[in-house]
């Protein structure tokens, strides 16, 4: 199949066009701008001039990735909180007048979800799950070989979990799956704990008068820095507790996750393993791995086509 695929993010947005043959994708052409604060079909308009300057001929099938909330059966992207004044819009559509050809959106993790399971960790699995573990924490879920999206598209939201009282703040929830494991969460524990370290006289090797950021905790981490340590040790032990949530609920044979976690499994995965030991059930833990993202930084290329390989 000759594919094309459309990846609409709030600042940067890319075309790109591949070959697909069974469990191999090739990228052949990709295109990217930033998202310009125009209106949205205008933006659309111009993602479609930029795509038909790389197609080779008809693609077979039309591929979109993006943030969400959104409905992928009617084709509308619903006010995502990154696209100001992307509402109702009608994103399957425009394109599908244009090229005439089959045209499916998904939400970026589900994206994601669908690229490591057709191309990436995932190739051969029937029941898996995909964490972002980005900005934020998202999921794509697989079950018996089908991608799950829910009832209104809101399946994979495990970010807003509540695992503690009290914590960092993801999803706008104190506590949060995401408040503990996202990049952002992350940043929020290293100034959490920074603070108390400096009120005891000690200063983190991360609390350089440069931003505190997941990267730079990592980066001191990696240098044996006890605080950027013991940061990570946290995020780890609650990555661990959402886990053994999932695995509990959904016995998948695999776990993917992105991003940090795919950057920094070695701060990361002791800690949560620990705790998915703790709190899961035996024989379900026991038939799950937990993996960083084949595809790692590539992944995002990858997701909008993918979402081409599912539909129709």
């Amino acid at each position: 199949m000759y594919l094309l695929g459309f990846d609409i993010g709030g600042t940067k947005c890319a075309v790109s066009t591949a070959r697909c043959e069974g469990s191999s994708l090739e990228i052949l052409e990709k295109r990217k701008c930033p998202t310009e604060k125009i209106s949205p079909y205008k933006m659309i308009e111009k993602l479609i001039s930029m795509a038909d300057s790389i197609l080779e001929s008809k693609p077979d099938k039309i591929g979109i990735s993006c943030g969400g909330p959104l409905d992928s059966k009617k084709g509308l992207i619903l006010s995502p909180p990154n696209l100001l004044g992307w509402d109702n819009i009608e994103i399957v559509k425009t394109i599908q007048e244009h090229y005439n050809v089959p045209v499916f959106l998904q939400n970026d993790a589900n994206a994601c979800a669908v690229a490591e399971w057709k191309f990436g960790a995932g190739v051969g699995k029937n029941n898996l799950v995909f964490l972002t573990f980005g900005t934020g924490l998202g999921a794509g879920i697989i079950l018996d070989g089908k991608l799950y999206s829910g009832t209104n598209d809101n399946a994979g939201e495990v970010g807003h979990i509540r695992l503690d009282n009290y914590g960092p703040v993801g999803f706008g929830k104190t506590g949060s799956f995401e408040g503990f494991c996202s990049g952002g969460g992350i940043a929020q524990l290293g100034k959490i704990k920074a603070l108390e370290k400096k009120q005891m006289g000690e200063v983190p090797m991360y609390c350089n008068g440069e931003e505190i950021t997941a990267k730079s905790i990592a980066e001191a981490a990696d240098k044996g820095d006890k605080t950027a340590l013991e940061v990570f040790e946290i995020s780890g032990r609650y990555l661990g507790k959402g886990l053994s949530i999932i695995i509990d609920i959904l016995n998948p044979e695999m776990i993917i996750i992105g991003s940090v976690f795919a950057r920094s499994k070695h701060l990361l995965l002791n800690s949560a393993l620990k705790e998915i030991e703790r709190e899961s059930l035996a024989s379900s833990a026991k038939c799950c791995k937990i993996v960083p993202a084949k595809l790692g930084e590539r992944i995002g290329d990858y997701a909008a086509l993918s979402v081409a390989t599912i539909g129709g």
